[in-house]
């Protein structure tokens, strides 16, 4: 499937199993959660999915963006 790289703006490849995002212009080459948490990290409309890919939220607040680096 053809994606936006979110680190070169160019297509990209997501693999048909949804396991890595490729990009042979800027030679990303990264899982689709790390592709997922990238994009979230860089987009402010997509900052609310970082939520999804916590390992617990259990007595948490969702907090800002910036606590999740």
């Amino acid at each position: 499937m053809k994606i936006r790289c979110p680190k070169c703006k160019e297509i990209a490849e997501l693999s048909s199993d949804f396991a890595f995002v490729k990009c042979d212009h800027c030679n990303l080459d990264i899982s689709y959660g790390e592709y997922v948490k990238y994009v979230a990290h860089n987009d402010v409309t997509y900052s609310d999915i970082l939520g999804d890919y916590a390992t617990s939220t259990e007595g948490q607040t969702a907090g800002t963006l910036d606590e999740w680096d």
